[in-house]
């Protein structure tokens, strides 16, 4: 390799290491910016809210589990939600997802559209959904499942659209120049292919989802979120703290759930 050959290869790493550099700075920036708008450099507020914090750490600790038998019916309510949530968050993501994909879709028109729906469902909360609901079906868990599918089929079928964009292409040329119907060139094509990336993303979403349910009933929608509303309220605060080690348990055990589920089916 000639000498030219080799400036020319050192000046062209430089650029792009320039170019990082730059976008890493811009990014900076935009992160600073926004801390200051928020006011995390006011100091002052932070010395102000000092004793305040202090007093509300002071109330919440021992944590009181006196009440801890009106806690599991809720806790109960909080994972069954999670689990039904996310079942109907993939019943409706996964035909939705083949839409929305570009090399499944009917045609790129009908794809636009569905990805614009999945869009608005993701831009509404699930804590004004929940509110929606509770509204439409009544208090209780229901509306809290409800809530969740919805605003979760937004982000699964997006996440769902993006694997099934990306997979190989031989399998799904070699279906279609066989003979295979549409139906037969995804179920032997394409979702082969994609499905260890969508149990994994299924599991990650079913431990959001408790965590998301944990807070649901806080508008009514069943789970503990509703005893927990109901702590802070009174100014329970040694029960709020006794509630939120609860669900932090519970956390921990779906998430250990998680991971071993992904272990099994990689």
């Amino acid at each position: 390799m000639t000498s030219v050959a080799l400036e020319s290869i050192v000046a062209i790493d430089g650029q792009q290491r320039l170019k990082r550099l730059g976008a890493a700075c811009v990014v900076l920036f935009v992160c600073v910016v926004a801390l200051y708008v928020t006011g995390f450099f006011d100091a002052q507020r932070f010395i102000e809210g000092g004793p305040a914090i202090q007093q509300l750490a002071s109330e919440m600790v021992p944590p009181n589990f006196e009440r801890w038998e009106h806690w599991v019916i809720p806790l109960r309510d909080t994972l069954a939600m999670s689990i039904a949530g996310t079942a109907l968050t993939v019943l409706a993501s996964l035909p939705l997802a083949l839409v929305a994909a570009p090399n499944t879709a009917p045609n790129a028109v009908v794809g636009r559209i569905v990805r614009t729906i999945l869009a608005a469902f993701r831009s509404v909360p699930e804590i004004i959904l929940g509110i929606l609901f509770v509204a439409a079906v009544g208090f209780g868990a229901l509306p809290g499942v409800l809530a969740l599918a919805l605003h979760s089929t937004g982000m699964v079928a997006k996440f769902y659209a993006e694997a099934i964009e990306h997979v190989d292409p031989k399998p799904l040329e070699a279906a279609k120049a066989a003979g295979a119907s549409r139906f037969q060139v995804i179920t032997h094509a394409v979702l082969p292919q994609v499905l260890p990336q969508l149990a994994d993303i299924t599991i990650y979403r079913w431990e959001y989802h408790f965590r998301a349910s944990a807070v649901m009933g806080i508008v009514g929608a069943g789970g503990i979120g509703f005893e927990l509303m109901a702590a802070l309220r009174l100014i329970k605060y040694d029960e709020v703290s006794a509630i939120l080690l609860s669900i932090l348990i519970c956390v921990l055990v779906v998430d250990g759930i998680g991971s071993a589920l992904r272990k099994h089916l990689k």
